[in-house]
């Protein structure tokens, strides 16, 4: 049997997991999302970087935690907490905590932008009537 490392195992282990988003089983209703969440059965620390962690030990750490997240069944609905809490730390939902301000910027130029397009729109029905 061929000698490997612990983090090539993984990597194999990850790349060999089909991503199963839409077989996803119900869930009770009464138990929260969090509880089917596959990082529960991981360490921590791979989802929250320790205190001055060095850039390359980061961006590294962030990706086996994107790996992990690309498996949850509840992936969808991790993000989703982390950008209304928003939580300010962390690997959640396949996103850094960077990744999340960016969508949420996104999020609130698109809602300006659609808000103004509905005022400039009533406005000229309003002209027009």
């Amino acid at each position: 049997m061929p000698q490997h490392t612990r983090s090539s195992l993984q990597v194999t282990k990850v790349a060999q997991v089909p991503v199963q988003r839409s077989a996803r089983r119900e869930r009770d209703q009464e138990a929260p999302w969090h509880t089917e969440a596959v990082c529960r059965r991981d360490e921590a620390g791979l989802f929250f970087a320790p205190s001055k962690e060095p850039t390359a030990a980061r961006l590294s750490r962030e990706e086996a935690a994107k790996r992990v997240c690309a498996q949850c069944p509840v992936m969808v609905e991790c993000r989703e907490h982390a950008l209304l809490q928003p939580e300010p730390y962390g690997v959640w939902g396949g996103l850094t905590a960077a990744e999340r301000r960016l969508v949420l910027a996104r999020r609130r130029r698109r809602d300006m932008d659609l808000g103004k397009a509905r005022s400039s729109a009533g406005g000229r029905i309003a002209a027009a009537g």
